[in-house]
């Protein structure tokens, strides 16, 4: 499989994009090394490997949403930059 400038074109006009021919010519190249680097995951074995979806052996991360002991307030309080009426202070974001 390989792209060419007529690809490159079609997929530029469906993004709307103007390219020179210059870029059409790299962009070809560009894609078609992709496709030569994505075509050697084809010459691994790969029998006898399971399927996966998450390199790490990860299940169900999430913990069951309990009430937990926290910080008291006057604590927290005196890590933050700027308090007011038991509240963090922080610089307005919106106007």
């Amino acid at each position: 499989m390989s792209v060419t400038i007529k690809d490159v074109e079609h997929v530029a006009k469906l993004a709307r994009l103007e390219l020179s021919v210059e870029e059409q010519q790299v962009f070809t190249g560009q894609l078609n090394a992709i496709l030569k680097y994505a075509e050697k995951l084809n010459e691994l074995n790969t029998e006898g490997v399971e399927p996966t979806s998450h390199p790490m052996p990860l299940s169900n991360v999430m913990r069951e949403d309990e009430v937990r002991p926290s910080l008291p307030v006057e604590t927290v309080m005196r890590n933050a930059p700027d308090e007011e009426d038991g509240q963090i202070k922080v610089p307005a974001v919106l106007e």
